[in-house]
């Protein structure tokens, strides 16, 4: 299986790896390819106007290594390999659109968990990935 797993660096990433690693089907085996995608938000266009082109490269790709290096150690620990992409955006489109341009198999993300309540005040990621996703998408609270 193809797997993409869309992390941020929250406690809900780390719940959504501890769920994984507690389960030999998804992570156990070496069976699977993976794939760790952090999205980072655009630096406002008006500020990233006046900052150097390679200033703000480095600052994204420092944002997600941030992100990926307690997830690099922890894959290590389990033996996995996987492939990490940061990529700059509205995080809901771009996991989606990653999901179904990559040919995955499966979209693995933490969930806040808020309910219906919670997403018409505030909004979910989650929300919006499963609404505009056509992988198969495992949400883990």
């Amino acid at each position: 299986m193809k797997i993409l797993l869309a992390v941020d660096g929250s406690s809900f990433t780390k719940r959504m790896l501890a769920y994984l690693a507690a389960h030999d089907e998804w992570l156990g085996g070496g069976r699977h390819e993976y794939t760790v995608l952090n999205t980072v938000a655009p630096v406002p266009a008006r500020a990233a106007a006046v900052i150097d082109r390679d200033t703000l490269k480095a600052y994204y790709a420092d944002t997600s290594e941030a992100v990926f290096k307690p997830i690099r150690s922890f894959l290590k620990k389990q033996g996995i390999e996987a492939t990490f992409a940061g990529k700059v955006g509205h995080a809901p489109d771009v996991i989606a659109k990653t999901a179904d341009s990559g040919d995955f198999d499966l979209l693995v993300m933490g969930s806040h968990g808020h309910g219906t309540l919670g997403n018409l005040v505030m909004g979910s990621v989650a929300t919006k990935v499963l609404s505009a996703c056509k992988t198969p998408v495992l949400l883990i609270r």
